[in-house]
Formats: C-alpha cells, structure tokens, sequence
C-alpha cells in the first residue's frame, strides 16, 4: 500500500516511515520540509494520489491556546477533505491516552477537537492513544519548573518508547480501521513526582521535586488514573531501565 505519514520526518513519523518499508508498503514522509503543509494545503492533493492510508502524527509548532487550536482544527479538517477526494480509505491519528480527561488544558482541547473532527468526516479512522514517551520525560520536569523547583501530582504514570509506539501505529495502519480509540501504554506503571525526582537525581539536576496534589499538568488538574490506560491497553515490551541504559 502507499501510506502518507504527516509529520513523517518527525520523532514517531521517521520510525514510522522506516518500519512501513521494512514491510514492503510504500511510505511517504510528508512535512513542510518535504514539501507537504497541511495548515495550507500545500502540495497535499500530490502527496495523497494514490494513497490507501494517511496516518497523521504531526505536532503543532506552537503550543498557545489559540495556535495549536487552529493548527489541529484547520491541518485535519485540510487533510480529511483531501483524503476524500484522493480515495483515501484509513485515517489513522496519534493522540494521547486521558485526552478526554485532561480538557482544562489548552492542547487537549485542541487534541479532543481533532478527533472530533475525525470521528464526525465518515472517512473510516483509527485513533491511537498513546501515554507519554520516555524521551519526554525531561520535559515534563522542564514545563513543571518554577525556579529551582518541580511541582508534580503523585498520580500514576506508565510511559512508553517511542519505538514502540511507532510499532503500535504501523501495526494500526496496516491492519482495518477500528472506527474507534486504541491504547497502547509501557509495561511499568510508576508515581510521577517520584519518577522525575529519581529521573533528575541520576542526571545531577539540581532540581528539587516538590509533591502536590494539586499541581497542574500541561494546565491541567490531575486524578490518580488520569494519565493512565483502562484495562484493554495494549501493553508494550520495553522497560524504562532498558531504555535508559541504551541512552548511557
């Protein structure tokens, strides 16, 4: 098959690309540096001919409110529309697991609006909901930071690899569309404030971590379960130890 991946050269888009080939389908890697801008249009109708699926792991660059939602709003309403004319038969979308729990923030409404546009287009879909990535595990610590100080929730937190999740995604696009959410999560479940307190300590980060129940993630509240998957996830095999020695 040809499958079209926005924001192909990306984090997940490149390994997604890569595992595509290694099955014998044809992967294009479409992003604004390919030549492909879906907020535009830009070469979107060239890119899709010919194509049985389009899997969209694209970010927005922006994370302010408004910005990342007219970029979700226009970039998949632009897509949707111009699968249809190419005879697109599978959208697929990389989201994130507790998006619909997580709505005071402005990025998971601008995610929950994407996938509402997704489910309502009747172009069949499948949407993967994936925990957060080890790779950004740093960075939570980082949107945290007021000072020299971390404030975390002590929730549950199950991150996955990105290869993994990768994996999850073109086993996704290959196979039917669900017309429905797919979970995939790691294998470990840990506490959140303790693992960046850890995480930190074992980089010499002078950061002190502070718990609070209340402290905001990404703008919003959080519950024990809200990062994590229901009972049905799809659990990946790699462990976050393993990950990280790989990184030494």
């Amino acid at each position: 098959m040809k499958v079209v991946v926005i924001g192909g050269t990306g984090l997940i888009g490149s390994k997604l690309v890569g595992k595509l080939e290694e099955l014998g389908h044809e992967a294009v890697a479409a992003a604004p540096n390919t030549g492909v801008n879906t907020l535009t249009g830009e070469g979107l109708a060239e890119a899709l001919k010919g194509a049985s699926v389009v899997v969209d792991v694209s970010n927005s660059p922006s994370w302010e409110d408004d910005a990342v939602l007219t970029f979700f709003r226009t970039s998949t309403a632009n897509l949707l529309k111009a699968e249809a004319e190419a005879g697109v038969t599978h959208h697929v979308a990389l989201s994130v697991v507790g998006t619909d729990r997580l709505q005071e923030s402005g990025y998971f409404r601008a995610k929950q609006a994407q996938e509402e546009l997704i489910k309502a287009s009747g172009m069949p879909y499948s949407i993967v909901h994936a925990t957060q990535f080890f790779e950004f595990i740093k960075g939570i610590a980082d949107i945290s930071t007021d000072g020299d100080t971390v404030h975390l929730a002590p929730v549950k937190f199950q991150p996955i690899y990105s290869d993994d999740v990768a994996a999850a995604v073109c086993r996704t696009a290959v196979g039917a569309p669900v017309n429905g959410v797919v979970e995939i999560a790691g294998p470990e479940v840990f506490q959140l404030d303790e693992l960046i307190r850890q995480t930190l300590a074992d980089a010499n980060d002078p950061r002190t971590v502070a718990t609070d129940p209340k402290a905001a993630y990404s703008g919003a509240q959080l519950q024990e379960t809200t990062l994590v998957p229901g009972p049905d996830a799809d659990i990946a095999e790699t462990k976050l130890s393993d990950w990280m020695a790989r990184q030494q």
